[in-house]
């Protein structure tokens, strides 16, 4: 019997090469969480992707699918932050944003990372907070 994560992982991975490239991890995504945009997608998976090439294994995929255990996702969830949060102050910046994005392949500029934050900042300060950026994953 095929696990949950494997069902999910082939409905979603269209071209059947055993990857998820972002436009499908953002249809992947958008189904289990809800509509959200393709940076939050990159956000949310950013820490599982293992390859160089920027696309998602089954093996990621199962940690997103199977983890059903609220500690365990709140987990991954700080995992994740820390990942964006690069300068030691406990928020993710649009410097940071922009270094973590180059890390994973795609070039953006610091105005466009401030307006990626901005969508996200719920107290305007110009920076996500952890509790911003839980509400964000998880809405």
């Amino acid at each position: 019997m095929m696990k949950k994560s494997e069902r999910v992982f082939n409905y979603f991975d269209k071209n059947k090469d055993g990857k998820l490239t972002p436009l499908e991890l953002h249809r992947c995504i958008g189904s289990i969480c809800g509509d959200l945009s393709l940076e939050a997608v990159q956000l949310v998976v950013a820490p599982l992707i293992s390859s160089e090439n920027g696309v998602l294994g089954m093996d990621e995929l199962e940690c997103l699918v199977e983890s059903d255990n609220e500690e365990e996702r709140m987990e991954d969830l700080k995992k994740t932050f820390r990942m964006y949060e690069m300068e030691g102050n406990e928020c993710i910046t649009p410097r940071s944003l922009k270094r973590m994005l180059s890390i994973m392949g795609e070039s953006r500029s610091v105005d466009e990372c401030v307006g990626m934050i901005d969508r996200f900042d719920l107290n305007g300060d110009g920076v996500l907070s952890f509790d911003e950026f839980k509400i964000m994953m998880l809405s």
